[in-house]
């Protein structure tokens, strides 16, 4: 008679690892015109034609702002210990600037005061991308001016909300704030303009530092930290010239934000490849590093894709990519940035708060939704996370993107990264396979 084969042993997270999933407010909420909220860049952007895909807009979404009840709900029968949102500036300050907006902050005490109601702990993010309009309007992120108003967007919110929210973070992916938004123009406010992206960068990097401020101002006992997409860049092949490339493109994808952050200077390299005549260069005022430098509680990873970079400095793809294009599935990729983030910059503590990928979710006649792939994915990149974890990164929680399918900025509604689906014209929410598995992980605290 054969013996059984025998079973692997589980991967055990530490005690107390903090499981979680995360959204963001104009991805998710929609709303956009009740109670009192003002315009953001992002829908200007999505209602300008030929920007989005299908001509999608966040107008409606996933009707969380009415539906946020079930969506708690939701998130207790997950077990979720964390839940990441975003909270909207143009509901606490229509206008970016002057006197809070009182119904805007009324629904976020009712959404964590939900969360705690269900022993759910709440990180806010104060901006994930919904500039509003009339800040754009008087110069965006190009002006300086702009970074003192997030700092006082920012008091606002940790007055009203900083006795029950713990973990804060302040600006989500500036990177992608200057690639998409200023670079390629693919994300509002739909600029191409290489010299005023990094001026761009450097102003959001200001607000950051501010915030960290203003939240030790206010005395509030929270921890803030930022939240940064990290992408390992390895050279395209074993060539001097790859390997010179390499290191200056992860200058721009990691170094350009990790560094002024944790060690109060740009990168010189960056610098001197923009020249000294850029406007980040001419940008930088005196005590600004300072600023950005507060010290912070911990850092927040999203990790998505590794980036191979070619000789010339160009890019090439080496991993198999997902429904979005520019994704390349490398697991491996996860323990790579997350032990050189802690070698690199010391052991700073580590949440991961995106983690995931788009799959082709279709709705089964028996009412099921089978994603197998984004449990593969998931259930690999948990595996490179414990790994981490074990070589001594101080990882303490991760939260999947997205809870829920959601409106993908310029990808409109074609691309579904939720662990729930979402039918849109009815707004029913169905638990995918994923989210069941993902449910027995928490339970376990184990793979």
């Amino acid at each position: 008679m054969s013996m059984p084969a025998p079973q692997p042993t589980p991967l055990r997270f530490p005690p107390h690892f903090g499981w979680g999933a995360a959204t963001s407010a104009y991805q998710i909420e929609g709303a956009v015109k009740e109670d009192g909220r003002g315009e953001s860049i992002w829908d200007t952007f999505s209602r300008t034609p030929g920007r989005t895909r299908n001509g999608d807009t966040g107008d409606v979404a996933a009707d969380h702002y009415h539906r946020y009840r079930e969506d708690l709900d939701l998130m207790r029968d997950l077990g979720l210990h964390s839940y990441r949102f975003s909270i909207a500036w143009p509901r606490i300050q229509p206008d970016g600037t002057g006197a809070p907006n009182q119904r805007g902050l009324d629904f976020y005490r009712r959404l964590v005061d939900g969360l705690h109601e269900r022993g759910i702990a709440p990180m806010a993010t104060l901006f994930h991308w919904d500039l509003p309009q009339a800040l754009q309007d008087a110069g965006g992120w190009e002006a300086r001016d702009t970074a003192h108003r997030f700092a006082d967007y920012a008091e606002i919110v940790f007055r009203a909300l900083g006795d029950r929210v713990p973990v804060w973070l302040t600006i989500n992916e500036p990177k992608t704030v200057v690639q998409n938004g200023y670079l390629s123009g693919h994300h509002a406010p739909g600029r191409q303009d290489p010299d005023a992206a990094y001026l761009v960068a450097h102003h959001l990097h200001l607000a950051h530092g501010l915030a960290v401020r203003a939240l030790r101002s206010t005395g509030v006992d929270g921890r803030i930290g930022p939240a940064f997409n990290l992408h390992p860049c390895y050279p395209a092949d074993d060539s001097p010239d790859a390997a010179a490339a390499t290191r200056l493109h992860d200058g721009y994808e990691n170094r350009l934000y990790l560094d002024p952050v944790f060690t109060g200077h740009y990168p010189e390299d960056v610098l001197a490849d923009l020249g000294p005549g850029s406007r980040l260069a001419r940008g930088v005022v005196e005590g600004d590093l300072a600023i950005i430098s507060s010290p912070v509680d911990l850092l927040a990873v999203q990790y998505y894709t590794p980036i191979y970079v070619t000789a010339d400095g160009g890019t090439v793809r080496r991993r198999p990519t997902s429904e979005a294009r520019w994704q390349q599935i490398h697991p491996e990729g996860m323990y790579d940035i997350l032990t050189r983030v802690t070698r690199d910059y010391g052991p700073v503590p580590i949440t991961v708060t995106e983690n995931g990928l788009p799959t082709r979710d279709t709705l089964r006649p028996d009412g099921t939704v089978d994603d197998l792939g984004r449990i593969a994915f998931l259930r690999e990149h948990l595996t490179a996370a414990h790994r981490a974890i074990a070589a001594g990164v101080p990882l303490e929680s991760y939260h999947v993107w997205s809870l829920l399918d959601n409106f993908e900025w310029a990808e409109g509604y074609d691309q579904r990264w939720g662990l729930v689906y979402v039918d849109y014209p009815t707004q029913r929410r169905i638990p995918k396979r994923s989210a069941h598995w993902y449910r027995g992980v928490i339970a376990d605290n184990a793979l």
